[in-house]
């Protein structure tokens, strides 16, 4: 494994697959066919859309190998998410060509999210990587190295792209995410220095570096924050939890000493669908009429009370102090929105959850949904009561929060980091492949 210390700064421009955003024009990576039908039925609770679709009209994002192909497309429901209820659309994806986010971004969306396991589906299905790969590889840098090189550059070109919103919104918005190494989750020292690092190399102003929730790193977003590097706090599975990340970044931004906190931004990436895919499994498990009327919906009664939660906290006194050295909100971010139930609605992790000052980050099955079908109206705080009522319920019942949250945070992490081993060791084997690793 590589350290930190030994990680080259990647230098895009001396690749020979470096990017010039200037030598290409935006390639749609958009179908669409016209019809759509669908039967929707709507059950009793506002947090529960049950919609059956059958598309006939198709949206798909593919990420190609060389190339993008079609045309710009004209103005989406994304647009009006935006201007209308000040909630940015982000994309949960990442890979080469960087180009291929230029339909998405003509199309309204206004920042990238990306991890481990993004990375592994990118750079192990793709021959997009291996020229760079190649290259690395055959100037001595070891496997590690080689991927955050390759990691480094993609972000850098998306940033990039993203760089316009980001000048348009004085920092607001346009922002691409990069994690630290998942296998840093329990060290919060290796975390913060790692995020130095990681915000070294990149080297772009809208750039978020990604460090979880764990206990352990509840620290170490305090530190970088008070080092001046904007943060995207990912894997919050609680309301305790999300409390706890909210007063890492005050704490951080008052331990800064700066005069202009303007430049300091962060978001609180907040997982929604995970949460049902485990809670419907206890409710299940309980099996009574009552329990089973709840699947479904405890992911968004929880983010409803984390954006209540978010109102609370970013007020008030304390919050008024910092307010005048020019600090901004830290966004809450819904994450994990596609469907894992095909029962469920395929917009149901974000058309419940639309209030400003937040972000919904889609991959590809929630994008390609909402876009398709989706309406645009404020729904986050339309019935609070109804969303406090299904929390406490799922107490009575014997779900533990607590129990929820910290299960979910082993899997994410313990998911991360099999992608992250995954994807080195298919690194390894091409480099042995490629006939430029010795043994």
């Amino acid at each position: 494994m590589a350290s930190i210390s030994k990680l080259s700064i990647p230098n895009p421009t001396n690749s020979s697959a470096s990017f010039n955003p200037e030598s290409f024009q935006p390639k749609s990576l958009i179908d669409f066919n016209a019809k759509t039908a669908f039967d929707r039925r709507v059950s009793s609770s506002r947090l529960c859309l049950t919609t059956n679709h059958v598309f006939t009209r198709s949206l798909v994002v593919r990420c190609s190998q060389l190339a993008g192909n079609g045309s710009p497309i004209k103005r989406t429901v994304l647009h009006d998410l935006y201007e209308k209820e000040g909630q940015s659309p982000w994309y949960d994806n990442l890979c080469r060509p960087v180009t291929d986010l230029l339909p998405l971004i003509a199309s309204g969306v206004r920042g990238v999210t990306s991890n481990p396991a993004i990375f592994q589906k990118a750079i192990s299905t793709s021959n997009a990587y291996n020229e760079q790969f190649r290259e690395l590889v055959a100037a001595g840098k070891d496997i590690e190295s080689a991927y955050w090189e390759l990691v480094v550059k993609d972000i850098q070109d998306a940033c990039k792209l993203f760089e316009p919103i980001y000048d348009q919104t004085n920092g607001g918005d346009g922002y691409v995410s990069v994690e630290v190494s998942p296998r840093l989750a329990d060290d919060t020292e290796g975390t913060v220095e790692a995020a130095k690092w990681l915000h070294k190399v990149v080297d772009r102003p809208n750039v978020y570096i990604k460090i979880p929730a764990t206990a352990e790193c509840v620290p170490s977003i305090k530190e970088v924050i008070s080092l001046g590097i904007s943060v995207n706090v990912t894997l919050i599975f609680s309301l305790a939890r999300y409390e706890a990340v909210i007063d890492a970044y005050l704490d951080g931004l008052e331990a800064s000493g700066l005069s202009d906190l303007s430049r300091v931004t962060s978001v609180a990436s907040f997982f929604v669908s995970r949460v049902d895919t485990l809670v419907d499994k206890m409710l299940e498990k309980i099996g009574t009429p009552e329990a089973l009327h709840l699947r479904g919906k405890a992911a968004n009664a929880q983010a409803v009370l984390a954006y209540k939660l978010y109102q609370k906290k970013f007020s008030g006194p304390r919050w008024e102090a910092l307010v005048k050295k020019g600090a901004k909100k830290q966004r809450l971010l819904w994450a994990s929105t596609s469907v894992k139930n095909p029962a469920y609605s395929d917009t149901l992790y974000v058309a419940p959850l639309i209030g400003p000052d937040t972000v919904s980050t889609m991959p590809d099955q929630a994008l390609q949904a909402f876009l398709d079908h989706g309406s645009v109206s404020r729904t986050i705080d339309s019935n609070v009561s109804e969303a406090e009522g299904i929390y406490s319920a799922l107490e009575k019942l014997g779900i533990g929060w607590g129990y929820v949250g910290s299960q979910l945070e082993i899997e994410g992490v313990d998911s991360f980091k099999k992608s992250f081993d995954s994807l080195l060791n298919t690194l390894q084997e091409k480099a042995n492949s490629l006939k430029l690793v010795s043994h």
